[in-house]
């Protein structure tokens, strides 16, 4: 099933180019969760209410994905987590610019398990439509194409092993980074820096998301291109290992690395990231509006 959020926070499954709502779902969720509870109330509920919301998007009337605002498929993660250097070829390409800027400042080890993941803010998650703001122009901005997993049910210190039964489902995202000298997370924190979509397809429809393919093309070229058999911490392991730091709460959304050919974009460039068993996620690259 590919669940999706749209227009004014209305809730859809997508059956071929068609969005069909399921809102009145989300609002009987939402109504019945408590105000204080960790994670996103719909991501908890899926397993009891799935059935119901297949029967009910079966008879909703649809609309053209063409005439909807897609946003992100998580409302309400506790989290955004992000996999630093879990590619091997992306570590090398991030090496060899540190090679050529010798006066850079030193950064942490580039071993994922010893520079451990990081934390983005909740508020820089965006949807496709909401298009990626670029707040310092005069500084490089790169996109980072990567998978993403939805965690679905709460766990702490989960072994690899029953690391993807945690798994809601999966979706594509940018782990899009202004460079610099400040602290990573707050670098790539900034609103508009974490775009995940188009839609969330469920776990049950991804058979190995550690043999995913995925491609990134700006303006038509293409950049990167992620295989997750390449990762070096595959996804069962992330999750082991961001759990013995933290307890992860259904909705919790976790950005699993990216490849080599990061580069840099600028407003007006269009960006599209396509992986068969998931869809596409087109973004538009804007202007910061000061104030907004």
């Amino acid at each position: 099933m590919k669940l999706c959020r749209f227009d004014e926070d209305r809730l859809g499954v997508v059956i071929g180019n068609i969005v069909h709502d399921v809102s009145e779902v989300q609002e009987r969720i939402r109504a019945a969760a408590r105000y204080d509870m960790k994670g996103d109330p719909v991501i908890a509920a899926l397993p009891a209410w799935r059935q119901r919301i297949e029967e009910m998007a079966a008879k909703a009337p649809g609309k053209p994905l063409s005439q909807v605002k897609l946003l992100s498929p998580v409302a309400r993660p506790s989290k955004v987590m992000a996999a630093p250097t879990n590619y091997t070829k992306h570590v090398a390409e991030m090496a060899a610019r540190r090679e050529l800027a010798p006066e850079a400042p030193k950064r942490n080890s580039s071993k994922i398990g010893e520079a451990g993941i990081f934390l983005k803010a909740n508020s820089s998650v965006v949807g496709p439509s909401e298009g990626i703001p670029i707040r310092f122009p005069d500084r490089r901005n790169e996109h980072e194409l990567e998978i993403v997993a939805v965690i679905g049910k709460q766990g702490s210190d989960i072994p690899k092993e029953k690391a993807l039964e945690h798994v809601a489902g999966y979706c594509l995202g940018l782990d899009m980074t202004t460079r610099g000298t400040e602290d990573r997370s707050f670098r790539k924190s900034i609103d508009g820096y974490s775009p995940v979509g188009p839609w969330m397809v469920t776990a049950d429809e991804i058979a190995n998301p550690n043999d995913l393919t995925a491609t990134l093309n700006v303006n038509g070229e293409l950049r990167q291109t992620a295989r997750t058999k390449d990762l070096i911490y595959d996804i069962g392991r992330l999750i082991e290992f961001a759990s013995s730091f933290y307890t992860l709460y259904p909705g919790d959304i976790y950005f699993t690395g990216t490849p080599e050919g990061v580069a840099p974009v600028k407003p007006g460039d269009v960006i599209r990231a396509q992986c068969d068993p998931i869809g596409e996620l087109e973004i538009k690259v804007r202007a910061h509006q000061a104030g907004a």
